[in-house]
């Protein structure tokens, strides 16, 4: 069942997300919006497409305070994944292609820092954001 999904996704970007994370969900939406070329599909790190696909990748133990890429069969977490992300939204958030040249320890520190407080600051839901009719297709199941 999930081969098909996985094989049906090969061209695909999909954007992995904490679920229950009110910024993680906002990074979503900032996202969706900033998106005009529809470039990104998303799942919840809960989903069952989603432990499918880190599957895929030998990522079983990805924690759930990672944003995951997966892009063109490479597989990207944390600010990596951000930065890259920036580089295809319209406007401006390309520019922030240039903290790529920060090493990864430094960047997925202050990663790590927001992931560990992101609870504490913004919140946390009962269960997953369901997206909207329309936007349901920028999903994965």
């Amino acid at each position: 069942m999930y081969l098909c999904l996985v094989d049906n996704l090969k061209n695909k970007s999909i954007l992995l997300f904490d679920g229950v994370c009110n910024l993680c969900n906002a990074s979503v939406n900032f996202i969706i919006k900033h998106d005009k070329k529809a470039h990104f599909k998303f799942a919840s790190l809960q989903s069952d497409a989603a432990k499918e696909l880190l599957l895929q990748y030998k990522a079983k133990k990805i924690k759930m305070d990672s944003i995951i890429l997966i892009e063109n069969g490479t597989f990207y977490k944390k600010s990596t994944a951000a930065i890259i992300i920036s580089k295809k939204l319209n406007g401006g958030f390309k520019i922030l292609y240039v903290f790529i040249i920060i090493p990864t320890f430094i960047r997925d520190w202050v990663y790590n820092y927001i992931a560990k407080n992101r609870y504490k600051w913004f919140g946390k839901k009962d269960s997953c954001m369901i997206p909207t009719k329309e936007l349901k297709k920028r999903f994965i199941e």
